[in-house]
């Protein structure tokens, strides 16, 4: 099963050193009854994608939550076990799903970052995000400006560039 783990830069360079996203359980997302139904699509790769932006908007939350983290979101998808991974009525947003065990970043298939021009964007995002779950209309506007950003894809190999980049910033 694939599931997209959402991390920030700082986040990704200790998953890196120690070879592991977390002992688990991890907080997740993936293509799941609830994501089938919110979405309301067949298409497999729309699932997929819908996941993957909600790992994204997750990856946000861990960046208004850390002042001092480059503000790039970080997505990691990885395949687990079937399994491995379980939602259920307790999840917070659809395709939310929960991540048993260690999570062995050999495991990964890729890894979606943000491109340098989206960081204002992203700042000004993170920044949003209280107002924007309280409602207000012009925060969500930010961010939204920050989800129309493509996160870039990286394949596993590109890891330690991507941390030594996460530490210039």
């Amino acid at each position: 099963m694939r599931v997209y783990v959402p991390l920030t830069l700082p986040g990704l360079a200790a998953a890196y050193q120690a070879g592991e996203l977390g002992a688990g359980p991890l907080v997740a997302y993936a293509v799941t009854p609830a994501l089938r139904e919110w979405y309301r699509s067949d298409d497999l790769e729309e699932l997929e994608y819908a996941a993957l932006n909600q790992a994204a908007l997750a990856s946000l939350r861990l960046l208004a939550a850390d002042g001092a983290a480059a503000r790039r979101r970080v997505v990691v998808a990885v395949d687990v076990p079937d399994g491995a991974a379980s939602g259920g009525a307790d999840a917070a947003e659809p395709g939310e799903v929960r991540v048993t065990g260690p999570v062995p970043l050999a495991r990964a298939a890729a890894v979606h970052v943000d491109a340098d021009d989206a960081g204002p964007d992203v700042t000004a995002a993170a920044g949003a995000l209280a107002a924007a779950d309280a409602g207000d209309d012009g925060a969500r506007s930010t961010v939204e400006a920050a989800e129309d950003h493509e996160l870039l894809w990286f394949a596993t190999q590109e890891i330690a560039n991507l941390v030594a980049v996460g530490e210039r910033f």
